[in-house]
């Protein structure tokens, strides 16, 4: 077990008929951290969740909550709180008796309960609502009632399965406070599962980038948008991600030069790096995207601040300054972390490759 963590996986492996769920992941998560497991569907984000909440019982491996394992407890006994996706409220119940519904089974003291509904009413902005039922709220007050529900249980740890997934963009951005905000100050240990890297980058302490049921990378957001170690975790965090160009357009064989969006710059077009062709221009208002076509790239997109005066179909160059490249290998996607590094293959001047092998690396297991 990791010292000083209050959760710790150790090396869980849980799978049905060898396919899917995760491979042999071990995690150490600090008391007090917002931690963010993120990653496409099917990638064993949740699954995850389910073996620390104690819904699904690992094939192999240990799961430890605050020092003692807990790998065979079911989840009543682990003290930990779950926020589902679907809110799960009991339809028939009113706001109030879906908050102290887990108090009252626990035989809490009818003062105490009273105490804490009404701390949690005030704190999540739910006054004058505590007669209403379910369908009488909006998706954004459900999923708060939902939160009040894991505040009341006084557990410090709190497991959270994509809670903000059913509501419009506005009222995510709402929650997504509510959710910081309660758990600095609650202290809570938070761990969050979600597909949105917003989310993730906006919430968390820790990110723990999740690909095929298993750990890509782990670590603070900014760490991970600066540095990631694969062109899967340049290309699945950052909004335009990190493009990707073909090194032997760059004079770099055998590799895969990284770009983000941000560092790209826009310039005549015999007098960049590379020259392509403005597919599209996306103008958001203080920033507008220029989405290039190069035949050696992908994901070329250019931010720049307010209008531009590029159109498509226009040609233009396009500058990668030196020192904001990222390096992979043309072979494997994994980062190249000495930019003097050889890349997989000699320095030659060769023939250019089929770009569409270059470009789509094959994947690295961890």
């Amino acid at each position: 077990m990791s010292a000083g963590a209050y959760v710790t996986l150790d090396r869980v492996t849980r799978q049905w008929q060898g396919k899917g769920g995760v491979t042999d992941v071990s995690l150490a998560v600090k008391e007090g951290q917002f931690v963010s497991i993120l990653g496409p569907s099917g990638c064993g984000k949740s699954t995850l969740l389910r073996l620390i909440s104690g819904l699904e019982v690992p094939d192999r491996g240990a799961v430890h909550i605050a020092g003692r394992e807990v790998t065979g407890l079911p989840a009543s006994q682990r003290g930990l709180s779950m926020v589902f996706q679907s809110y799960a409220l009991f339809p028939h119940l009113s706001v109030r008796e879906n908050i102290l519904f887990g108090m009252r089974v626990r035989r809490v003291a009818r003062d105490a309960r009273q105490a804490k509904l009404a701390e949690a009413v005030e704190m999540l902005g739910l006054d004058g609502l505590e007669a209403r039922k379910p369908a009488a709220l909006s998706g954004g007050q459900r999923q708060r009632v939902a939160l009040a529900r894991a505040v009341v249980s006084g557990h410090p740890l709190c497991l959270m399965d994509e809670p903000l997934s059913n509501l419009d963009a506005k009222l995510r951005h709402a929650v997504r406070r509510d959710i910081k905000a309660l758990q600095r100050r609650l202290g809570l240990t938070v761990i969050y599962v979600t597909h949105d890297q917003t989310e993730a980058m906006s919430l968390s302490d820790t990110v723990v980038l999740m690909r095929a049921g298993a750990v890509e990378q782990m670590g603070p957001p900014a760490a991970l948008y600066a540095d990631p170690v694969s062109t899967f975790a340049a290309e699945f965090i950052g909004d335009p991600p990190m493009a990707m160009v073909e090194g032997a357009a760059l004079g770099a064989d055998g590799c895969l030069v990284g770009i983000r969006p941000e560092h790209l710059q826009a310039t005549p077009p015999d007098a960049g790096d590379l020259a392509g062709q403005v597919r599209e221009v996306e103008y958001m208002g203080a920033v507008s995207h220029i989405v290039v076509d190069h035949a050696a790239a992908r994901g070329l997109i250019v931010a720049v601040r307010g209008e531009c005066p590029w159109r498509p179909g226009d040609a233009i160059g396009l500058s990668l300054p030196q020192e904001n490249r990222v390096l992979f290998d043309g072979r494997t996607g994994r980062s190249k972390k000495d930019p003097q590094q050889d890349c997989g293959a000699n320095h030659r001047q060769t023939e250019p490759r089929d770009s569409r092998k270059a470009l789509h690396p094959q994947p690295v297991s961890d």
